[in-house]
């Protein structure tokens, strides 16, 4: 066998498995060949992608929802957010979705400020947040269940970094928005346009949804 050097090998995965398939996740085994030749398990959560907003009003206060997580078992400082959960949607009419359900705003520019893989150790799960200025209302439909206990908070962007260097934001979204937004402003740095490709936008699950739904057609 030839030696490979580092950054050259081919990470085939010789079989897969699925072990669970819910509503928002899926558990899939995958047995994937390493570097000298070992085939070896790696657990793959698939999960929609996700948009999330960065948005700043006329003032520089940044729009923040105080959410409860059930995971966490407690309310966490957010930005609007929501899940990509229909085959073929464009991030960005996602993103001006969810702004509106959960902030009851809309925003007249839009542009791409981060995308971010969550935790690619063990998920596919992904999100590209978006920066939204000029920011007016409009009509919000009747929240649900953890939606309806949402809180706005508005904070200058100078006030949202130090909390998010205090462990006041802790949400991963947010601390990478937050940032995002700080060191764009402050090196008054070019951001991609509202409809740049997204190549890192997971499919896989959205993608299961429809097969198994046709399965059971």
């Amino acid at each position: 066998m030839t030696a490979e050097g580092p950054g050259t090998h081919e990470f085939e995965t010789v079989s897969s498995r699925t072990v669970y398939s819910g509503a928002i996740l899926a558990l899939r085994l995958d047995q994937v060949a390493m570097p000298g030749g070992r085939v070896v398990e790696r657990e793959v959560i698939e999960h929609h992608g996700a948009v999330a907003v960065a948005a700043v009003d006329d003032d520089g206060n940044l729009v923040l929802i105080n959410q409860y997580r059930h995971p966490i078992g407690r309310r966490l400082l957010e930005l609007p957010a929501g899940l990509l959960d229909k085959p073929g949607e464009d991030p960005l009419v996602a993103a001006r979705r969810e702004l509106a359900e959960e902030t009851g705003l809309a925003a007249r520019d839009w542009a791409v400020l981060v995308d971010v893989a969550l935790s690619p150790g063990f998920t596919d799960e992904a999100l590209r947040i978006y920066l939204a200025t000029g920011l007016s209302e409009t009509d919000r439909p009747e929240p649900e269940l953890e939606e309806a206990d949402i809180q706005l908070v508005r904070m200058p962007v100078e006030e949202a970094v130090r909390a998010a260097l205090a462990g006041e934001i802790v949400n991963a979204t947010a601390v990478a928005g937050v940032l995002a937004l700080a060191t764009a402003r402050g090196g008054q740095l070019p951001l991609r346009p509202a409809d740049a490709p997204w190549p890192g936008m997971p499919t896989a699950f959205v993608e299961r949804k429809v097969a198994e739904g046709a399965g059971r057609a």
